[in-house]
């Protein structure tokens, strides 16, 4: 006979006290629950049951067992349902966070292809350079840019962050050009206010790495403002791709220090490790690595 089904069995006898009330929940013969129940003991070797003609209850082995079964059915019970929610079309409400550049530059360009696809989720993006709490404001997922605290928190790689030193011709032409990272020093950088790149920018050059302490009269917490006051040649700026790449195709904007590349900074897609992966979660996550993960 099935251990589980035998298990089932024994469990409702226990709890609703005689084998005719839980052959009556479990929709079969009250002599299957007696089989059931029989054959459980013999392969355990001990006696579940202390049985009359009046009444049942349980040994002390199997009042132990009892409580192990109970949550042994729990957790495949628990396990078919995970298999049922996967199957099961996404839908809800999906709350996820985004640094702002990468959230209006890349996010936002693809996340009407997530939605077409999959009707039934409703998002709520937020977009912000904090580092927001993931638990405690009640995300789901959260995009973040650079290398990651020991938050807990269960992280999907995605393709590292690229960021450009560029200038307008405008300022260029006015402050003259650059030979070197150090040359920064003489110059107007504009300044991000989140992370290293407040104070120092780093490069890789044919010498090795350099760090080079930037300052400027210019210091904003979001990207956007910065291009704008790069393109109206206030100063130098040091930006995300995505973010300068038409102003660079356009001339607008002028690459910088081609000999010394600016390092990528790491980008993740984060989750709750207890948080259950319901179907809708699941699809974002795929959804995000199919379309920023390494590979895309």
């Amino acid at each position: 006979m099935d251990r589980l089904s035998s298990m089932n069995a024994f469990v409702k006898a226990a709890e609703l006290g005689s084998f005719s009330a839980a052959a009556e929940v479990l929709q079969i013969s009250s002599q299957l629950v007696g089989k059931h129940v029989h054959h459980l003991e013999q392969r355990l070797g001990m006696r579940l049951l202390n049985r009359t003609t009046r009444r049942q209850s349980l040994t002390d082995f199997g009042r132990s067992f009892y409580e192990r079964a109970k949550i042994i059915l729990a957790e495949v019970e628990h396990a078919e349902n995970l298999a049922a929610e996967a199957q099961a079309s996404p839908s809800g409400r999906l709350r996820i966070n985004a640094p702002v550049s990468f959230g209006m530059q890349q996010l936002a360009v693809h996340l009407p292809e997530y939605m077409k696809a999959f009707p039934e989720v409703s998002v709520e993006l937020t977009l912000s350079n904090r580092t927001v709490d993931l638990i405690d404001e009640g995300y789901d997922a959260v995009f973040r840019v650079g290398q990651l605290a020991d938050s807990g928190l269960i992280a999907r790689p995605l393709a590292p962050y690229r960021l450009v030193l560029c200038a307008a011709p405008d300022y260029l032409a006015a402050h003259g050009p650059l030979n070197t990272p150090w040359d920064l020093q003489t110059h107007e950088c504009l300044g991000f206010a989140h992370t290293e790149l407040r104070t120092q920018w780093t490069f890789d050059g044919p010498d090795g790495w350099i760090v080079v302490a930037v300052s400027g009269r210019l210091m904003v917490d979001h990207g956007e403002p910065l291009l704008c006051a790069a393109l109206a040649g206030l100063g130098i700026l040091l930006q995300p791709l995505e973010l300068v790449r038409k102003h660079l195709a356009t001339g607008e904007l002028v690459a910088l220090l081609p000999d010394y590349q600016v390092p990528t900074r790491p980008l993740h897609i984060l989750y709750a490790p207890d948080r259950r992966i319901t179907p809708k979660l699941r699809s974002f996550l795929d959804f995000a690595i199919a379309t920023f993960g390494q590979e895309a």
